[in-house]
């Protein structure tokens, strides 16, 4: 099927125009993306498709009244990219990605390759729900040196039975260690991986008592807090994430929200609800209402927590130098830290052997009072910053960082889309 057009028309009478902004209305983004995919469905005969935003720019405001052109062009994968405009002017641009439809089989040209190489966001993970039961009985009836016996057995299976992720582990480390890592090396580095992930089942159990945790600039942290306005949080597959929440033991008043993808906001749900200590809230990305969401819990004090190292999909990211090659950073976090003019904080838990963690925590952005007309420059400058915060804990702790598959893949095929 190729591309498709079709006009709808913002009704004055909208009732989210009412509160944006008295005087002057202008329709909010979500809701113009929630317009896009109702005309998408009547140009398709009125036939329902459930859909997740992959990617979404708003490029000029939207005023009652205007007729809208939507242009629909469908992508190999069973995606489509869209364009919204005015008077032949765009006002809208991005990807609708279809969240039941499973991506069909051999594709990946070079022009896809970010969204074929994109396998950790639809990798199943190894073991069955069952074993995960048995780990957490064991793990709470032996207490956390026991259990730390049986996650050597764990972890060397997953070694030798885990080619890809032992051939990722070896690239990243030659990086990380500036040197051959040898096999030690990546057992060490999966072996990491699997004590953070216990470590979060005592965390989640309330078993703080059992950890000895370092803050670096805990003073910053305090006072960020005390001032009780929102600001973003943006952590990565570095070390143990979940450690804020002992954090937030020693800081009354210390709230965090956490946004992520989809699939894995709906496990970590289901995992969260045999736990006996509250969760944070989570926030489904892709979701029309995530950003009002987010906006929301910023607006109340909170943190609102993001990994901001793994795209996904035709996501807008940029390239950035990282261990010494190009690699694609997500701008998503960032960008919706501009638009919503907040402080931005990279935070990492790292683990240390035995039961010790270091949480860094550092500011690298702050666009409360940043000019409209500087954000794109201040938002390239901040993801800039961030991959340096990234790099530099990898040197530190380099067998903390947890992405087990061909992180560089996706800014070697080519650099489209990699200017966000």
């Amino acid at each position: 099927m190729g591309a498709t057009t079709t006009t709808f028309t913002i009704d004055p009478r909208h009732p989210a125009l009412a509160g944006h902004f008295p005087g002057s209305p202008i329709l909010p983004g979500v809701v113009l993306l929630d317009e896009t995919l109702r005309a998408l469905e009547r140009s398709n005969g009125g036939a329902a498709q459930h859909w997740t935003v992959g990617a979404a720019k708003f490029l000029k405001p939207v005023q009652p009244g205007e007729t809208l052109t939507l242009e629909c062009e469908p992508r190999p994968n069973g995606s489509i990219r869209f364009t919204v405009s005015s008077a032949g002017r765009a006002v809208a641009s991005g990807v609708l990605r279809p969240s039941t439809t499973p991506r069909p089989a051999g594709a990946g040209t070079a022009a896809e390759a970010r969204t074929s190489d994109a396998h950790w966001a639809h990798a199943r993970e190894r073991g069955s729900a069952t074993l995960i039961r048995v780990m957490i009985f064991l793990s709470l009836a032996l207490g956390r040196r026991g259990a730390r016996v049986l996650l050597c057995g764990i972890a060397a299976y997953y070694f030798l039975f885990a080619p890809r992720a032992r051939r990722a582990s070896r690239e990243y480390l030659q990086r990380a260690l500036d040197r051959q890592p040898t096999a030690l090396d990546v057992f060490r580095h999966v072996f990491a991986f699997a004590a953070t992930i216990l470590d979060r089942l005592y965390l989640a159990h309330d078993r703080h008592e059992l950890f000895d945790i370092t803050i670096e600039d805990e003073p910053l942290l305090r006072s960020i807090v005390a001032r009780g306005a929102g600001a973003f949080l943006l952590g990565a597959h570095l070390g143990s994430f979940e450690i804020m929440s002992t954090i937030g033991r020693r800081q009354p008043g210390l709230r965090v929200a956490m946004a992520m993808y989809e699939d894995t906001a709906t496990r970590l749900r289901a995992l969260n609800a045999s736990y006996p200590v509250p969760a944070p809230e989570i926030i489904p990305l892709g979701h029309l209402d995530a950003m009002l969401r987010i906006r929301d819990c910023l607006e109340a004090g909170s943190f609102v927590g993001m990994l901001a190292d793994r795209t996904i999909g035709e996501a807008p990211a940029q390239r950035v130098s990282f261990l010494g090659r190009p690699a694609l950073f997500p701008s998503g976090p960032m960008r919706a830290a501009a638009a919503l003019r907040r402080p931005v904080f990279f935070m990492a838990g790292l683990y240390r052997g035995a039961n010790r963690y270091h949480v860094a925590f550092r500011e690298i952005a702050d666009f409360s009072t940043a000019p409209r007309g500087e954000r794109e420059a201040l938002v390239q400058q901040a993801i800039q910053r961030y991959a340096a915060e990234l790099e530099k804990c990898c040197r530190s702790d380099p067998y903390n960082w947890f992405n087990f598959y061909d992180f560089w893949h996706d800014a070697e095929v080519g650099a489209r889309g990699a200017a966000g």
